[in-house]
């Protein structure tokens, strides 16, 4: 309670200085503050709820200190602005208004969109675009789909593991996992996934165009150091320069679809929303 006497003092003081007449008396201000209103100013209110927020759990100094500061700069700032606004210029209260004006639009058409515009693209839209224009589906990294097993050196079986990695059946899959279980440090299955070059360097420890070279020329990349055999067993591939798998370029595809289909869709609807004023008459044409 001292604590709350002290800053409802204290505000009081600093609200006379601050307000230049706005708070006109001691009953004036409780009034307000018993309907939840600190300070007022030009219009805009400051709430006792905020101020009380800002010194919950500090001693009676520093309530008073945080407050002063608030106050001082919440304060200040809307001094600055109705004078800036009062100042403005013809020109600057248009860019404001434009500015207004395209932040409606911005949020009606994102609603619109996200509720009417559909989202699917079928799969024979991307594949005659795919077809069309297999320049702009050029690999710029190698892809790989396989799977890569770390181990560290000396475990039991590598021969065997080794075989079972180069025929990927449904036995030697229960293998390789029984294995990786009992002895892998690091083991990926990504035979149904497209890794990129990049992404693979960061599980073994190639450099790039090293690991581009064995790409090109094995299906079974092994690399040893001091700690661990790196084994990658590759299922299917595309290097750079080449095209892109469709399902690796379809994203791609997609995002450009519905882009195009967000302007036409846009288009369409100011469209019908001028053929609707002109219909209902809201538009007036006047002869010159």
């Amino acid at each position: 309670m001292k604590s709350k006497r002290l800053i409802y003092k204290y505000l009081a003081g600093v609200c006379i200085v601050l307000m230049c007449g706005i708070l006109s008396g001691c009953q004036w201000f409780e009034q307000k503050r018993m309907t939840g209103v600190a300070v007022a100013l030009n219009g805009q209110y400051l709430y006792q709820s905020t101020l009380d927020s800002l010194s919950f759990g500090l001693s009676s100094e520093d309530s008073a200190r945080v407050v002063e500061l608030y106050l001082k700069q919440w304060a200040k700032d809307i001094l600055v602005y109705d004078k800036a606004k009062g100042a403005a210029d013809k020109e600057i209260e248009a860019l404001v208004e434009d500015y207004r004006r395209s932040l409606y639009v911005h949020a009606y058409e994102q609603e619109l969109v996200e509720r009417r515009m559909p989202k699917q693209v079928a799969d024979t839209v991307v594949e005659q675009i795919y077809a069309a224009h297999p320049e702009k589906f050029e690999l710029r990294e190698s892809l790989a789909k396989g799977v890569l097993i770390v181990v560290p050196n000396g475990a039991p079986n590598m021969k065997k593991l080794r075989e079972w990695l180069t025929d990927l059946n449904e036995e030697n899959l229960e293998n390789i996992e029984k294995f990786a279980y009992n002895y892998a440090v690091g083991y990926e299955l990504f035979t149904d996934q497209w890794r990129t070059g990049q992404q693979l360097l960061l599980s073994m420890p190639f450099e790039r165009d090293e690991l581009n070279r064995l790409l090109r020329s094995k299906q079974q990349i092994e690399l040893q150091d001091s700690l661990a055999t790196y084994i990658l067993q590759v299922t299917d591939k595309r290097m750079a320069g080449e095209p892109m798998p469709i399902e690796y370029a379809r994203p791609e595809i997609e995002k450009a679809v519905l882009s195009q289909r967000r302007v036409r869709f846009l288009q369409e609807e100011r469209e019908r929303l001028y053929e609707e004023a002109l219909r209902h008459k809201k538009i007036q044409f006047f002869e010159k």
